[in-house]
């Protein structure tokens, strides 16, 4: 199975013109390539530079053992260093009460269970992404290599980021704006079964508006997520929290998670950044407002 992601057409045209994808993606630094990689001029290449700090002989100070990095994982490493240096990003935090959240998940467990479904608190968080990124279409849209072009979305497709023993996999649930909570359940839990076992077709990676890292399973306070271009932003999750919330002299423990949205800061400013993390925490704290 090839580790990069290009659509049936794109692979015809690369057979056509004769052009090695896995090499071109390796010289963009990227995990996936697109039509206009192949038409297109000058695209933007990989990270340049003195890589001599890195040529260390580490065995001349103690014992050492050399582990091959799998092709996976060196495209998934060139891809982010390719990102890390040409996109100026950063990153906003905030946090949401999950409270309704939580209460709505416990009362749709017999349902769920009758269903054979895992209602997972993400479902609720990438429905809440889909309704954002409606509200602000600026954070689902691309900027073009040469940075004089802005292409505005009019889908909403969300990446679910999938730890895996060969890598990290983003396999991408379509149109979850127009999707009920059931079925985005449903097709988040088998994306992220079938990219354990290396399942996913290349038509299901890919083309995502804004991608979804989610470390709350692991743990974590917050982090800073890399953008995976050509998106202009990514939301980061990790573990729920207790927080003490005041209401006047009485205090209320509250179940908070962590939010952190990186953000390409050359399509998105921070007030900006700072207005939609706000909404998207509105929304997560009142899950009615998603599903109307």
């Amino acid at each position: 199975m090839s580790d990069v992601i290009a659509a049936p057409s794109v692979r015809a045209l690369a057979l056509q013109k004769g052009i090695d994808l896995e090499k071109l993606a390796r010289d963009l630094g990227r995990t996936s390539i697109a039509r206009e990689d192949l038409e297109g001029g000058n695209p933007a290449a990989g990270p340049a530079g003195d890589t001599s700090h890195w040529d260390v002989d580490h065995s001349q100070f103690g014992p050492v053992t050399e582990e091959p990095m799998s092709r996976f994982a060196q495209v998934a490493a060139a891809n982010l260093g390719a990102a890390n240096v040409h996109i100026p990003q950063v990153t906003h935090h905030d946090r949401a009460d999950v409270t309704a959240i939580e209460a709505l998940r416990k009362a749709l467990k017999p349902e769920a269970q009758a269903r054979g479904v895992k209602l997972t608190a993400l479902a609720f968080q990438a429905k809440a992404l889909s309704r954002a990124l409606r509200e602000f279409p600026r954070f689902n849209s691309s900027l073009s290599p040469d940075g004089k072009t802005l292409t505005l979305k009019d889908y909403v497709h969300i990446g679910i980021a999938v730890d895996t023993a060969h890598g990290l996999m983003v396999p991408v649930v379509r149109d979850v704006d127009r999707k009920g909570l059931w079925q985005i359940a449903t097709e988040i839990s088998d994306l992220a079964s079938r990219a354990q076992n290396r399942k996913v077709g290349p038509d299901e990676m890919g083309g995502a508006s804004m991608t979804i890292t989610n470390l709350g399973g692991i743990g974590g306070i917050g982090f800073t997520p890399i953008v995976n271009p050509p998106e202009v932003a990514i939301l980061g999750i990790t573990r729920t929290e207790t927080v003490t919330v005041w209401e006047g002299d009485t205090p209320r423990p509250v179940p908070m998670v962590p939010l952190d949205l990186s953000y390409d800061h050359r399509v998105i400013n921070g007030a900006d950044a700072a207005r939609f993390l706000s909404y998207l925490a509105g929304l997560i704290a009142d899950p009615r407002r998603i599903m109307v």
